[in-house]
């Protein structure tokens, strides 16, 4: 990226919904690593803030009026950003419902923009979780940075202060997959300027 072009819109999304969830934790760690990079304009999606029926309106039918506020304002979240980073744990081998729901619900607006994973679990702390979402994403044509950061044994994994105990490791894996997100942001970005995606 130029120096002279505007920061990449990045939506760090925490993906569990469940009870007691573990998620905003490294969710808000990332965040911060994420804001120190000029090259980024941070926001966050929580979607427990978004709740969504599981049940789809049919095609060219609005959702009940209690549900569209929340569809409108993940939306508008999503379209604006330049690129994403998809916190989620790791329930039975998969990703979260709540995640599948959110991109059943939303095609265009992943299209053509690049996800990053940051991961936690037990003892393969999230990682089947992110081998399941990149078929996922490439069926909404967006593009899975190769690197990811992920919490073995997530519930040990943090102090008090919501810092890893790995330091050096975490923020060093949080580092090579900004670099790579950047790098597809800013590219794709660029494509999306001069043509637009599918034109």
């Amino acid at each position: 990226m130029t120096r002279s072009a505007p920061p990449l819109s990045l939506a760090v999304v925490t993906a569990s919904v469940r009870d007691g969830r573990l998620g905003p934790t490294p969710a808000e760690w990332f965040t911060r690593q994420a804001r120190a990079r000029t090259e980024l304009d941070v926001h966050t999606v929580d979607l427990l803030a978004h709740p969504l029926p599981l049940v789809l309106p049919a095609p060219g039918q609005e959702p009940p009026a209690d549900v569209v506020p929340h569809r409108d304002a993940l939306r508008t979240a999503l379209a604006r950003s330049d690129a994403f980073v998809v916190v989620t744990p790791e329930y039975n081998h998969s990703f979260p419902a709540a995640l599948k729901n959110v991109l059943d619900w939303f095609l265009t607006e992943w299209a053509a923009k690049p996800v990053g994973f940051v991961s936690y679990g037990g003892l393969a702390g999230g990682l089947r979780a992110v081998e399941q979402l990149r078929p996922v994403f490439a069926e909404l044509h967006a593009v899975t940075v190769r690197e990811t950061v992920s919490f073995h044994t997530a519930w040990e994994a943090f102090d008090g202060e919501g810092e890893p105990l790995d330091t050096k490791g975490s923020a060093g894996a949080a580092e090579v997959l900004l670099d790579q997100l950047i790098w597809w942001g800013a590219a794709l970005r660029t494509a999306r300027a001069e043509q637009p995606y599918g034109s």
